[in-house]
């Protein structure tokens, strides 16, 4: 893969909102198949992209890499390197050693946001320009495909369990932000997350409606401290009830458990 092609790659990736490793031979020694510099882009559902040098020692640097990219995003840790001696386990016997280095990239906090509605929208918005990551999923192309939402967003016109169920989950990455406009499709988004690995889940809502929320989570069998993860009302105070003031509420709260993180 030339120089120009991994970096469009990268930058593709990125755009996607999609984590991934960039391995690269930092030192090459003996009679091996690939010169130090030599580059491959890999995902986390093991597609790659350019190579270092093709047989077992190819497939043992994805296999790593992918196993990299999960400590990544469970530790938020940002590169590790690696020796490969070439030798029976690599099924190269040239006599030779690689040292490759795997260089995480597109990792960040990620919000999954369940609802493109007018608060949604507004919590786009609000986000906008902050290290949040947006992936707006709603199965609803009127709202999904609106003009309102910021090109740095990634639209999800899918069903909520298709999306969960195929999405990268991290206990340090992920942030989970439910505001449908159907309060039986909110109950069932946060049955479901509560039971995954998620930084921050909140909920729009009043009192009332948590209550009704808690009681009914347990009546499916949500344990209290599944339950007890789970901000509702979303936000920080009651800055109003108009979508933006909603937003602003709910990004407030965002960047502040951000902040604790980091």
């Amino acid at each position: 893969m030339a120089a120009w092609d991994w970096i469009a790659k990268c930058s593709e990736l990125k755009r996607e909102g999609s984590p991934f490793i960039v391995v690269t031979l930092i030192s090459a020694k003996g009679s091996t198949p690939r010169a130090a510099g030599a580059k491959m882009v890999v995902l986390a559902d093991g597609r790659f992209f350019g190579t270092i040098g093709g047989g077992q020692l190819e497939h043992l640097l994805i296999a790593d890499a992918r196993k990299y990219l999960v400590e990544a995003q469970d530790e938020a840790v940002s590169g590790a390197a690696r020796a490969y001696p070439l030798c029976f386990r690599t099924g190269q016997c040239c006599g030779g050693a690689v040292e490759a280095f795997f260089e995480v990239m597109g990792i960040g906090p990620t919000l999954y946001l369940y609802g493109a509605g007018h608060v949604g929208q507004s919590l786009c918005q609000t986000l906008a320009g902050t290290p949040f990551h947006v992936k707006v999923i709603d199965p609803r192309p009127e709202w999904i495909r609106s003009a309102e939402l910021p090109a740095g967003v990634q639209r999800v016109e899918a069903d909520w369990r298709a999306f969960n169920d195929g999405a990268p989950w991290s206990r340090q990455l992920t942030y989970v932000a439910v505001m449908t406009h159907d309060h039986a499709l909110d109950l069932d988004v946060i049955a479901d997350v509560i039971r995954r690995p998620a930084r921050f889940i909140g909920l729009i809502g009043s009192d009332t409606k948590w209550s009704r929320f808690r009681q009914r989570l347990a009546a499916l069998g949500a344990t209290p401290d599944e339950v007890q993860r789970v901000h509702c009302p979303i936000g920080l105070g009651r800055f109003g009830k108009a979508p933006r003031e909603v937003a602003i509420s709910a990004a407030a709260q965002l960047l502040s458990v951000l902040c604790q993180q980091t």
